[in-house]
């Protein structure tokens, strides 16, 4: 759902986008800073119960996440390695916010809050991972009921509210959520993959 919005939000961010790109500023760079601030602030600020204020600068720089595509499609600079690199800090950046929580949880001894951020921890790496393995067999695996943004946005906005005094169980209720979520698509994307190799749709 939020990717739709990309369009939208890319005229928004342009001029910033623009400003890099006059300074020297990279796409990579940008991509990089974002997912070093992304993983300080979630495992620094979440961790130590700092819900608020961690959720704000971890939205902050997961917005880097789209200034970089922009400043590649402006200057020219798309290519296959500015795709891997972000793609792969998004596992670091993603892990580090679940990782964040599970450990903040486990300190206030939320038990079943926790083992859910930790079922949406492996669950959100199988996601991205059986997509990418079905590409590299000549397939397709872009299905799901819950795109990365969907889930970061709402792991975010419940972590934020919880940090503005809300119960945990809005935190419970959100990464219960988020954990049938990814496995429904991981079964989603196993069964759209399945179908392709058995009616012969592997490239190789």
């Amino acid at each position: 759902m939020l990717n739709r919005l990309r369009a939208g939000a890319a005229r928004v961010v342009g001029p910033l986008a623009r400003a890099l790109l006059a300074r020297g500023v990279s796409p990579d760079a940008v991509t990089i800073t974002g997912t070093v601030g992304v993983v300080v602030a979630a495992l620094w600020l979440l961790p130590t119960g700092h819900l608020l204020v961690g959720a704000l600068v971890i939205a902050f720089f997961a917005l880097t996440d789209m200034v970089d595509g922009v400043m590649a499609r402006t200057s020219g600079r798309t290519s296959s390695w500015g795709a891997f690199l972000d793609s792969t800090l998004d596992r670091f950046g993603d892990a580090a916010i679940f990782t964040g929580l599970l450990l903040h949880l486990v300190a206030r001894d939320e038990r079943l809050t926790a083992g859910l951020a930790l079922a949406c921890l492996v669950l959100g790496s199988i996601v991205p991972y059986a997509r990418a393995r079905a590409e590299g067999l000549g397939m397709r695996a872009d299905v799901g009921i819950a795109e990365r943004a969907d889930r970061l946005a709402a792991v975010l906005v419940a972590t934020l509210v919880v940090g503005l005094g809300a119960p945990v169980v809005v935190l419970t209720v959100v990464l219960g959520l988020l954990a049938v979520a990814s496995a429904v698509t991981v079964v989603q994307r196993m069964a759209v993959v399945r179908r392709q190799a058995l009616g012969g749709g592997a490239g190789a």
